[in-house]
């Protein structure tokens, strides 16, 4: 029996820039539905880009974006009773995701300001290639570094 067909899904672009990708982050912002809340944030944190780095805000966003996407990652596979940890390449979708729920959990964790400020200092530092989303990252790639015996084991 064939598998189900996976169409791909059309994504609108957000409102002001026309972006696919910054509409896409909008919705990962967004929690309990609120739109507008998720879009004024991370609107807001665009803004406080520009403001502090003199520049086009999102060119900074690409960077970030790039910048936190791993190349590598480890998937579990079981040989022979073992378990053990493969290390893959990772699909360009995967890749956007994982990125923009780096960067969005790093902002969250930071303490002590509105949303709008910490994913704005969390896309800065991302974009110069420091911050906790980096960190997420380079683990990611070390743990896929280590396990590289286990290569021959992939499908």
């Amino acid at each position: 029996m064939r598998k189900k067909r996976v169409y791909k899904k059309y994504r609108k672009p957000d409102v002001v820039h026309g972006r696919v990708d910054l509409g896409r982050f909008i919705n990962y912002v967004m929690k309990d539905g609120k739109r507008s809340t998720a879009e004024r944030v991370v609107y807001g944190a665009l803004a406080k880009v520009q403001e502090t780095t003199k520049g086009d805000p999102m060119e900074i966003f690409q960077k970030a974006l790039e910048n936190a996407s791993p190349l590598l990652e480890v998937a579990s596979r079981r040989v022979g009773g073992a378990n053990y940890q493969v290390p893959r390449e990772v699909r360009p979708e995967r890749q956007f995701i994982l990125a923009v729920r780096w960067i969005i959990g790093a902002a969250r964790a930071r303490k002590g300001k509105p949303m709008a400020d910490k994913l704005a200092e969390e896309l800065m530092a991302a974009a110069k290639n420091e911050g906790s989303a980096i960190k997420k990252k380079l683990d990611t790639h070390r743990m896929a570094e280590a396990n590289r015996a286990f290569a021959h084991f992939a499908r």
